[in-house]
Protein backbone atom coordinates (compact mmCIF):
# COMPACT_ATOMS: atom_id res chain seq x y z
CA UNK A 1 0.00 0.00 0.00
CA UNK A 2 1.38 3.43 -0.98
CA UNK A 3 1.03 5.54 2.17
CA UNK A 4 1.61 8.81 0.29
CA UNK A 5 -1.15 7.93 -2.19
CA UNK A 6 -3.48 6.95 0.64
CA UNK A 7 -2.77 10.18 2.52
CA UNK A 8 -3.40 12.24 -0.63
CA UNK A 9 -6.70 10.47 -1.19
CA UNK A 10 -7.78 11.23 2.39
CA UNK A 11 -6.77 14.90 2.08
CA UNK A 12 -8.67 15.35 -1.19
CA UNK A 13 -11.64 13.47 0.26
CA UNK A 14 -11.76 15.72 3.32
CA UNK A 15 -11.53 18.79 1.09
CA UNK A 16 -14.48 17.53 -0.95
CA UNK A 17 -16.36 16.91 2.29
CA UNK A 18 -15.91 20.60 3.11
CA UNK A 19 -17.31 21.47 -0.32
CA UNK A 20 -20.32 19.22 0.43
CA UNK A 21 -20.95 21.40 3.47
CA UNK A 22 -21.57 24.36 1.15
CA UNK A 23 -23.59 22.44 -1.45
CA UNK A 24 -24.42 18.76 -1.13
CA UNK A 25 -24.66 17.72 -4.76
CA UNK A 26 -22.21 20.03 -6.58
CA UNK A 27 -19.10 18.10 -5.41
CA UNK A 28 -20.79 14.74 -6.01
CA UNK A 29 -21.76 15.75 -9.56
CA UNK A 30 -18.25 16.91 -10.43
CA UNK A 31 -16.77 13.83 -8.77
CA UNK A 32 -19.16 11.65 -10.76
CA UNK A 33 -18.27 13.31 -14.09
CA UNK A 34 -14.52 13.26 -13.38
CA UNK A 35 -14.69 9.59 -12.45
CA UNK A 36 -16.74 8.71 -15.54
CA UNK A 37 -14.30 10.46 -17.88
CA UNK A 38 -11.31 8.81 -16.21
CA UNK A 39 -9.85 12.07 -14.92
CA UNK A 40 -9.75 10.69 -11.38
CA UNK A 41 -9.66 7.19 -9.90
CA UNK A 42 -12.63 6.22 -7.77
CA UNK A 43 -12.38 3.59 -5.03
CA UNK A 44 -13.48 0.23 -6.40
CA UNK A 45 -16.39 -0.21 -3.99
CA UNK A 46 -17.58 3.32 -4.86
CA UNK A 47 -17.40 3.06 -8.67
CA UNK A 48 -21.20 3.38 -8.91
CA UNK A 49 -20.71 7.10 -8.28
CA UNK A 50 -19.15 7.44 -11.76
CA UNK A 51 -22.02 5.70 -13.58
CA UNK A 52 -24.22 7.52 -16.13
CA UNK A 53 -27.24 6.96 -13.87
CA UNK A 54 -25.45 8.67 -10.97
CA UNK A 55 -24.47 11.60 -13.20
CA UNK A 56 -28.11 12.04 -14.26
CA UNK A 57 -29.39 11.82 -10.67
CA UNK A 58 -26.75 14.23 -9.32
CA UNK A 59 -27.44 16.67 -12.17
CA UNK A 60 -31.14 16.89 -11.32
CA UNK A 61 -30.45 17.07 -7.58
CA UNK A 62 -27.85 19.81 -8.09
CA UNK A 63 -30.24 21.93 -10.13
CA UNK A 64 -33.04 21.58 -7.59
CA UNK A 65 -30.74 22.29 -4.64
CA UNK A 66 -29.24 25.43 -6.18
CA UNK A 67 -32.66 26.74 -7.25
CA UNK A 68 -34.17 26.09 -3.82
CA UNK A 69 -31.59 28.23 -2.06
CA UNK A 70 -32.65 31.28 -4.08
CA UNK A 71 -36.16 31.26 -2.59
CA UNK A 72 -36.19 33.23 0.70
CA UNK A 73 -37.25 31.26 3.80
CA UNK A 74 -37.48 28.02 1.79
CA UNK A 75 -33.68 28.01 1.94
CA UNK A 76 -33.90 27.91 5.74
CA UNK A 77 -36.22 24.91 5.55
CA UNK A 78 -33.78 23.19 3.19
CA UNK A 79 -31.08 23.58 5.84
CA UNK A 80 -33.03 21.24 8.13
CA UNK A 81 -32.66 18.38 5.66
CA UNK A 82 -29.33 19.56 4.29
CA UNK A 83 -27.38 19.12 7.53
CA UNK A 84 -27.69 15.31 7.80
CA UNK A 85 -27.52 15.01 4.00
CA UNK A 86 -24.26 16.99 3.92
CA UNK A 87 -22.74 14.61 6.49
CA UNK A 88 -23.69 11.62 4.31
CA UNK A 89 -22.42 13.34 1.14
CA UNK A 90 -19.15 14.28 2.84
CA UNK A 91 -18.68 10.67 3.94
CA UNK A 92 -19.34 9.39 0.40
CA UNK A 93 -16.97 11.92 -1.18
CA UNK A 94 -14.18 10.99 1.25
CA UNK A 95 -14.76 7.26 0.77
CA UNK A 96 -14.59 7.68 -3.02
CA UNK A 97 -11.01 8.91 -2.83
CA UNK A 98 -9.79 6.25 -0.38
CA UNK A 99 -8.36 4.06 -3.16
CA UNK A 100 -6.63 0.76 -2.27
CA UNK A 101 -7.46 1.21 1.41
CA UNK A 102 -8.92 -1.45 3.69
CA UNK A 103 -12.70 -0.88 3.96
CA UNK A 104 -12.47 -0.45 7.74
CA UNK A 105 -9.96 2.40 7.36
CA UNK A 106 -11.82 3.80 4.36
CA UNK A 107 -15.15 4.12 6.14
CA UNK A 108 -13.64 5.16 9.47
CA UNK A 109 -11.95 8.13 7.78
CA UNK A 110 -15.03 8.80 5.64
CA UNK A 111 -17.58 8.81 8.46
CA UNK A 112 -15.51 10.34 11.25
CA UNK A 113 -13.42 12.71 9.14
CA UNK A 114 -15.51 13.46 6.08
CA UNK A 115 -18.83 13.49 7.91
CA UNK A 116 -17.50 15.80 10.63
CA UNK A 117 -15.90 18.25 8.19
CA UNK A 118 -19.06 18.43 6.08
CA UNK A 119 -21.22 18.83 9.19
CA UNK A 120 -19.11 21.66 10.60
CA UNK A 121 -19.09 23.51 7.27
CA UNK A 122 -22.85 23.04 6.86
CA UNK A 123 -23.46 24.28 10.42
CA UNK A 124 -21.53 27.47 9.62
CA UNK A 125 -23.68 28.07 6.51
CA UNK A 126 -26.87 27.52 8.53
CA UNK A 127 -25.80 30.17 11.06
CA UNK A 128 -24.83 32.60 8.27
CA UNK A 129 -28.16 32.14 6.49
CA UNK A 130 -30.12 32.50 9.73
CA UNK A 131 -28.37 35.80 10.45
CA UNK A 132 -29.04 36.97 6.91
CA UNK A 133 -32.72 36.03 7.23
CA UNK A 134 -33.08 38.00 10.46
CA UNK A 135 -31.07 41.07 9.45
CA UNK A 136 -32.27 41.37 5.82
CA UNK A 137 -35.70 39.70 6.07
CA UNK A 138 -34.39 37.03 3.70
CA UNK A 139 -33.51 39.40 0.86
CA UNK A 140 -29.78 38.97 1.45
CA UNK A 141 -30.01 35.19 1.30
CA UNK A 142 -29.53 34.95 -2.50
CA UNK A 143 -26.13 36.61 -2.04
CA UNK A 144 -25.24 34.04 0.62
CA UNK A 145 -26.49 31.27 -1.67
CA UNK A 146 -24.31 32.51 -4.54
CA UNK A 147 -21.22 32.64 -2.34
CA UNK A 148 -21.90 29.10 -1.05
CA UNK A 149 -22.48 27.63 -4.52
CA UNK A 150 -19.39 29.36 -5.92
CA UNK A 151 -17.28 28.18 -2.98
CA UNK A 152 -18.44 24.58 -3.39
CA UNK A 153 -17.78 24.64 -7.14
CA UNK A 154 -14.37 26.32 -6.83
CA UNK A 155 -13.14 24.04 -4.03
CA UNK A 156 -14.22 20.91 -5.89
CA UNK A 157 -12.67 21.94 -9.22
CA UNK A 158 -9.41 22.97 -7.57
CA UNK A 159 -9.23 19.69 -5.67
CA UNK A 160 -9.75 17.69 -8.84
CA UNK A 161 -7.14 19.73 -10.75
CA UNK A 162 -4.58 20.48 -8.02
CA UNK A 163 -5.29 17.96 -5.27
CA UNK A 164 -2.09 18.12 -3.23
CA UNK A 165 -1.69 21.89 -2.83
CA UNK A 166 -5.35 22.79 -2.45
CA UNK A 167 -6.21 19.75 -0.34
CA UNK A 168 -3.46 20.43 2.17
CA UNK A 169 -4.38 24.12 2.33
CA UNK A 170 -8.06 23.32 2.92
CA UNK A 171 -7.38 20.82 5.66
CA UNK A 172 -5.03 23.30 7.35
CA UNK A 173 -7.65 26.06 7.11
CA UNK A 174 -10.37 23.81 8.52
CA UNK A 175 -8.19 22.78 11.44
CA UNK A 176 -7.41 26.44 12.12
CA UNK A 177 -11.11 27.39 12.07
CA UNK A 178 -12.06 24.48 14.34
CA UNK A 179 -9.36 25.34 16.88
CA UNK A 180 -10.33 29.04 16.71
CA UNK A 181 -13.99 28.17 17.26
CA UNK A 182 -13.28 26.13 20.40
CA UNK A 183 -10.88 28.75 21.76
CA UNK A 184 -13.50 31.47 21.32
CA UNK A 185 -16.13 29.27 22.92
CA UNK A 186 -13.88 28.59 25.91
CA UNK A 187 -13.08 32.31 26.25
CA UNK A 188 -16.80 33.16 26.17
CA UNK A 189 -17.53 30.60 28.89
CA UNK A 190 -14.72 32.02 30.99
CA UNK A 191 -16.13 35.55 30.62
CA UNK A 192 -19.60 34.36 31.65
CA UNK A 193 -18.15 32.56 34.68
CA UNK A 194 -16.13 35.60 35.74
CA UNK A 195 -19.12 37.90 35.26
CA UNK A 196 -21.51 35.77 37.35
CA UNK A 197 -22.01 36.91 40.99
CA UNK A 198 -20.20 34.89 43.63
CA UNK A 199 -22.54 33.30 46.07
CA UNK A 200 -22.05 34.45 49.65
Amino acid sequence: MDLAHMALGCIVGLGLAAACGFRIFVPLLILSIAGNTGHITIAQNMDWIASPAAIAAFSVATGLEIAGYYVPWIDNMLDTAATPAAIIAGSLATASFAVDVHPMIQWSVAIIGGGSVAGITQAATVVTRALSSVTTAGFGNPVVATVETTSSLAITLLLVILPITIGAALVGLLLFLIVRFFLKRRAAKRMITNASPIAA
